[in-house]
């Protein structure tokens, strides 16, 4: 014969080595966990910070568009405007083929019409 003990609850009899009752369900003692849990250590550490050095927000200098439009205008194939937004390598290559063969120019003139003023370069 078993060893029994009896519910808690309902007065039952049932098994030594129950956890719930088998008559009336309910919890008769701690789910034992045998199980040992593993130790977490969290060590944050992170100190880094996000400083922005941008001086405006926009992630570059302030132009004119008006200034910008005119160097276009009349010292177009010479490259006066992507100096003027330093860019230097473009302003070499517009004048070494006269304003990418004057086509450079008249891309560059309508883009610039279309900027914010002022725009960020």
């Amino acid at each position: 014969m078993t060893n029994s003990n009896y519910c808690k609850h309902c007065g039952a009899k049932i098994p030594e080595d129950a956890v719930i009752c088998t008559a009336c369900g309910r919890q008769v003692e701690e789910i034992k966990d045998n199980t040992e849990q593993p130790n977490i250590v969290i060590n944050n550490t992170n100190a880094n910070t996000n400083i922005n050095k941008n001086m405006n927000g926009y992630g570059g200098r302030s132009k004119n568009k008006w200034v910008a439009l005119a160097l276009c205008i009349f010292l177009g194939f010479f490259g006066a405007h992507k100096f003027y937004e330093n860019k230097a390598g473009m302003g070499v290559l517009y004048i070494l083929t006269g304003g990418l063969f004057g086509i450079g120019v008249i891309i560059d003139f309508i883009t610039i019409l279309f900027k914010p003023n002022p725009y960020y370069v």
